[in-house]
């Protein structure tokens, strides 16, 4: 008996969608359209979008309108965040996205199957659900949120699992970034293989 092909999402909940620069990471700077999808189960203490985890809370937009949401503005990159966006099927939503000619990036815990087609995934582990082994290996950036000292000997451990080619951050959590910030600068120097990542949209104060 043949099974049947599960339906694909052509709408998904948005907690909030806008044109902003990306603040973090590898294309800190960048113009870039984001689309934060409601869903988290991986609930980190800190996350400072905790309204974003309930997805019931936030209204199914179908893809195509968030596609020509995005074409209305001169943005060439799409973030896909969360909560945390692989806990819903993004193939239709990547695939529209990539048909205007617009990349995808993907910023994630990792803690579900990856779906969806992307020119770029920033994987961010989290303790509290640890990230599937096939997106650790096909991650293109790895960024760990410093909370605590523990902390770096967590990322050394997510560090050599990753591609050689994968980009590496420490970035200091928002609200303990005055006590971790120069233990990161330190570390850093010691460890030239990471390099720094603020959240630079929340001193400028752009979405």
């Amino acid at each position: 008996m043949a099974t049947s092909t599960p339906a694909l999402q052509v709408s998904l909940p948005v907690m909030e969608h806008f044109y902003t620069l990306q603040g973090e990471g590898f294309h800190q700077g960048k113009a870039a359209y984001f689309i934060r999808l409601g869903g988290c189960d991986v609930g980190c203490v800190w996350c400072d979008v905790k309204e974003s985890w309930d997805a019931g809370r936030h209204p199914d937009i179908p893809v195509r309108q968030l596609k020509d949401m995005v074409c209305a503005t001169p943005a060439r990159i799409v973030v896909i965040t969360g909560g945390e966006p692989l806990m819903h099927d993004l193939t239709t939503l990547t695939g529209a996205l990539q048909e205007a000619g617009l990349q995808t990036h993907i910023e994630t815990s990792g803690a579900h199957p990856l779906s969806g087609s992307w020119n770029w995934i920033c994987l961010s582990p989290k303790k509290f659900k640890a990230p599937l082994p096939e997106i650790v290996q096909k991650a293109d950036e790895l960024k760990v949120v410093i909370y605590n000292k523990s902390d770096f000997n967590w990322a050394e451990q997510y560090a050599a699992q990753v591609k050689p080619a994968c980009k590496l951050y420490l970035q200091p959590e928002w609200d303990r970034s005055a006590e971790m910030t120069p233990l990161i600068i330190d570390y850093i120097k010691a460890h030239p293989q990471w390099e720094l990542s603020l959240q630079i949209h929340k001193y400028i104060h752009v979405p």
